[in-house]
């Protein structure tokens, strides 16, 4: 769960954990479970390098600790994915040692109680509230601790409109005080959305369609997806297309009108999309190429954007 929670939302890990759960119920089952699995389990939830690793750690757990999480500190950041925030909430959460955990909601809390600006990207106020939670954490029911914090957080001491006067810390809360809670602390600002355009090609063998590994540009490589282009417009888009289809079916193709259009994010990017019919008569695919039947894609290893691609076809 503490995976699983890292940049997403509780309500969206909810179902997703169940179904992980329910088919890797120990550490030796999801050990033993081919990656594919695992990623077809993880498809939807997004940043698939959490499911990789989480499956490398749980091979490492499995041979290397006897299935148990290693409840030293070092040995637990050993793990893939397993950064200091993860081993700090699983170790005081599962064995009750003496750490502090800070994430987004924790550093909320603790900077409208002691009233300070800034946010967590920026040293001083990172190693000022890290400080205040050193001084105020429960040596004797740590996991206890951090976890209340977390839930104030989440549904007490909100972003946007907090719930004062349910709170059990307003009595001691400078921001509260200052009349304006919501101020504290200031929040980084965001990137810009980026607009990109994405030719994607549909190549078609009566139910089954071709499928590659990744995107483009680096991302989701885990995943299966439609072979795509990126471009600064549609029309270089499409050139890209060509160029990468050339490649993976070794000669010349032909792209026929746009099947459909859609938009679709990821992180900053805001996509256009665009769908064209691939000709491939007597061609074979290379390699890097694998066949789906389109009834299987729902249940595969696909990204969420293949599902709304093949929803629409």
């Amino acid at each position: 769960s503490e995976v699983m929670l890292q940049q997403t939302q509780i309500a969206t890990v909810i179902p997703y954990y169940r179904r992980f759960l329910h088919s890797f119920p120990t550490v030796k089952a999801l050990a033993e479970a081919p990656l594919e699995k695992v990623l077809q389990l993880w498809s939807g939830l997004g940043y698939y390098r959490r499911a990789r690793n989480l499956h490398g750690a749980a091979c490492l757990v499995a041979e290397r600790f006897k299935g148990r999480f290693p409840s030293d500190y070092g040995e637990a950041r050993s793990l893939p994915g397993v950064g200091d925030y993860t081993a700090r909430a699983i170790l005081s959460i599962a064995y009750k040692q003496p750490y502090a955990v800070l994430d987004g909601n924790v550093a909320r809390v603790v900077a409208r109680l002691r009233g300070y600006r800034g946010n967590l990207h920026q040293t001083g106020f990172r190693q000022a509230v890290e400080r205040d939670l050193e001084l105020m954490l429960s040596r004797r029911s740590p996991g206890s601790f951090n976890q209340a914090l977390m839930e104030l957080g989440q549904t007490v001491c909100l972003t946007r409109a907090p719930r004062c006067t349910v709170c059990p810390l307003r009595r001691w809360c400078r921001a509260l005080r200052s009349g304006r809670p919501e101020s504290y602390p200031v929040p980084r600002p965001r990137r810009a959305i980026e607009t990109h355009h994405l030719a994607v090609g549909i190549i078609r063998r009566g139910n089954k369609v071709a499928m590659a590994r990744g995107l483009d540009q680096d991302l989701l490589g885990d995943l299966w997806n439609f072979p795509a282009a990126f471009g600064k417009s549609s029309a270089e888009a499409l050139s890209h297309l060509q160029d990468k289809l050339q490649a993976l079916l070794s000669g010349e193709t032909s792209c026929g009108e746009c099947l459909c259009r859609l938009r679709h994010g990821i992180t900053f990017r805001a996509i256009r999309v665009e769908a064209y019919p691939v000709g491939i008569s007597g061609r074979r695919l290379t390699g890097s190429l694998r066949w789906f039947p389109l009834f299987c894609l729902p249940h595969a290893a696909v990204s969420q954007l293949a599902r709304k691609i093949a929803a629409q076809l």
